[in-house]
């Protein structure tokens, strides 16, 4: 006999249709089942979900209590890595403010002046899985070096605050491979506003790599984001902060033939000592930047500055951007952070193809200059018995040389003709059919490493004569270089002074005054040869006393531009003869129409005489049609010698217009 049990079960048991199909027989306890025992059961589901639910919310909150307890318990806030992670820097009457300027950047509405109450918001956040910052993730992955850190100094409870995974951050971090991080240097590149003053970015070395094989690495940038119809407005814009910087990631070889192949700008690599888990923090760091953006400021918050605060974070003992309060320069920042004992391991120099052309031409004789000169234009040369009676490696050479010279013409045109391609494979075939390697050949650089080099800013104490009186001056300099300050370490042939103050006092008058100031003087002298024949151009932007039509202190304030060229020689030692055609226009109460407009040239030498001793003398005339009618007649002659990195002597000569003025002094660079 079947118990009642088996009998109820059956009453509600599922069977097969003369169709084919499942149903169910509904029998009295199946009737039951549905609409008395189901219902009991739902209510108790739900019972049991809502105290569970209600169970678990209370511990969530006491946990994240207990958290932000110890946290304050331990003035987690107060903590130099904490004020590092969101970039907290000290205001002028206290208080702290953020340099980050992403709103997306906090978790707190306070949080860009409010340290605790950030922090605060960041450990209630990592409990959530709300999507936030620019990369839309869970704050414990779009802000993972908070996490890291913060669950470091609070040991959290993986049952009580489960960690989140983060696949994206994963999967980046994995495609590094880091094994180093080197710091990439390119020159001054006077042509392009941004670059006046070199700049700065990371490379991620991945495990395995060699010389050859490390410009496929990545690298960390941070750049201004401008719009490409920027014009005018991108230098003010630029200064004052009108533009948003963001942190990108981007392949070394496009940096490269940016900067080596198309801008001529020559690159130094220092590669940082840096242990497991300093790297691992810096590229944390970089992933949380990657969320945000900072206002970019041309002097202070650029390339360098915010790119420093990496490192900051990976070795917190470091203090690199404590360094740069006023303004930051690129070589000034490499220059810090050599100086770091241990901090670099290494240096490597990769010249620009120009320069790797120049230092090939150089190592020829003048016939050899000329005939690689003639094969780029001429293929018929590859069969004169010029080049056939040279020996192999001599050929290969300048084969070598012919195809460097094509391809720079190819790459730096923006539209290069079909004959410039059709002259380099012809090259090339000739090249490989004489099968034997290229010999080795070490450029050496034009100039120093920038750690080498004189500081950027300068101060100068020094006393002279002008039309019968004596004087004492004093300058200072905010930067940059000009001709005549010790080359080593920049850009040779380059000028860029800006931010220049002169006071003066003369004796016998009793006069103190501003004798000069300099807003921007920018002079690049590109000497012209048989291959390369870039313009020398100049800007000059300013005040100036002067005597004039009785006046014997006049202020007068200039405006002036040239475009010439330039030339080099080696009667001395090195020499550049340069030419410009300027136009000026002045404005001084000493003007009888308080302004004259006009133009003219002026010629000029710039000498290497010594290694420590150079020399400059020029020569202008001006003829001013607009305004007051008059001209000016100019002498100049300058002297250098170097004493020390940061130390030198000037001697100097001016006269204009029946103003005669010498001055010698003493300059030290900081």
């Amino acid at each position: 006999m079947r118990s009642r049990a088996t009998r109820s079960s059956r009453n509600c048991r599922l069977v097969k249709s003369h169709r084919g199909s499942w149903h169910k027989r509904q029998g009295p306890c199946c009737f039951f089942s549905r609409t008395v025992l189901f219902p009991l059961l739902v209510l108790f589901t739900s019972f049991l979900t809502a105290q569970t639910a209600n169970g678990q919310q209370p511990d969530r909150e006491i946990y994240l209590q207990q958290l932000i307890d110890e946290a304050r318990k331990e003035k987690l806030a107060d903590e130099r890595e904490w004020h590092l992670l969101l970039h907290y820097r000290k205001r002028l009457f206290g208080g702290y403010e953020s340099e980050q300027d992403d709103p997306g950047f906090f978790l707190s509405t306070e949080g860009k002046t409010n340290p605790a109450a950030e922090l605060e918001s960041t450990l209630a956040q990592f409990f959530s899985t709300e999507l936030v910052g620019r990369s839309q993730q869970p704050a414990q992955c779009a802000f993972v070096a908070r996490y890291h850190w913060l669950r470091e100094q609070l040991g959290f409870d993986a049952t009580r605050l489960p960690p989140l995974a983060c696949d994206r951050f994963d999967h980046w971090y994995k495609d590094f491979e880091v094994h180093s991080i080197t710091l990439i240097f390119p020159s001054a590149f006077l042509n392009n506003p941004a670059s006046m003053f070199g700049h700065t970015l990371f490379r991620v070395d991945q495990k395995g790599q060699t010389e050859q094989t490390r410009i496929l690495a990545y690298t960390i940038n941070y750049a201004a984001d401008v719009p490409p119809d920027a014009g005018i407005a991108y230098p003010l814009r630029g200064i004052f902060g009108g533009y948003r910087g963001y942190f990108s990631t981007i392949p070394y070889y496009l940096k490269v033939q940016e900067y080596r192949d198309i801008e001529n700008r020559d690159i130094w690599e220092y590669r940082l000592n840096l242990t497991e888990t300093q790297l691992r923090r810096f590229l944390m760091h970089a992933w949380e930047l990657g969320n945000a953006y900072f206002d970019y400021f041309f002097f202070k918050e650029n390339c360098s500055y915010h790119l420093l605060a990496l490192l900051d974070y990976a070795d917190p003992t470091l203090h690199l951007t404590d360094e740069f309060v006023i303004w930051t320069v690129p070589a000034d920042t490499v220059r810090l952070i050599v100086s770091k004992p241990g901090l670099v391991s290494d240096i490597v120099y990769r010249p620009s193809r120009s320069n790797v052309i120049r230092r090939k031409r150089e190592s020829l004789p003048a016939a050899g200059r000329a005939l690689a000169h003639r094969i780029t234009q001429d293929l018929g040369e590859l069969t004169s018995p010029a080049f056939t009676q040279l020996d192999l490696s001599q050929q290969a050479f300048l084969l070598d040389l012919a195809s460097d010279y094509l391809r720079y013409r190819i790459d730096t045109t923006d539209a290069p003709p079909s004959e410039l391609k059709e002259r380099n494979r012809a090259v090339l075939t000739a090249r490989s059919q004489l099968r034997i390697p290229s010999q080795e050949f070490t450029v050496l650089p034009f100039a120093k490493q920038p750690e080498l080099g004189h500081k950027t800013s300068r101060a100068s104490v020094g006393g002279g004569w002008r039309n019968n009186d004596t004087f004492e001056e004093v300058t200072v300099r905010a930067g940059y270089h000009d001709l005549l300050d010790p080359e080593v370490g920049y850009t040779p042939d380059a000028q860029i002074e800006m931010a220049s103050i002169t006071a003066r006092h003369y004796n016998r008058a009793d006069h103190t005054r501003l004798e000069r100031a300099t807003l921007l003087n920018l002079l690049s002298l590109a000497p012209i040869d048989a291959v390369f024949h870039a313009p020398s151009w100049k800007v000059n932007i300013g005040m100036q006393t002067i005597r004039h039509n009785g006046c014997q202190f006049c202020s007068n304030g200039l405006v002036n531009g040239g475009i010439g060229g330039a030339m080099e020689s080696r009667l001395l030692k090195r020499e550049v003869l340069f030419a410009f055609a300027e136009a000026e226009a002045n404005y001084s109460p000493a003007y009888q129409e308080r302004h004259r407009v006009g133009g003219g040239a002026t010629v000029g030498m710039l000498a290497d005489i010594t290694d420590r001793w150079k020399l400059m003398a020029t020569g202008t005339y001006f003829k001013y049609p607009l305004g007051e009618k008059s001209d000016d007649i100019r002498w100049f002659i300058g002297s250098r010698y170097t004493v020390a990195q940061d130390w030198s002597l000037k001697l100097e000569y001016n006269h204009r217009d029946h103003d005669n003025d010498v001055l010698f002094s003493v300059q030290a660079f900081f």
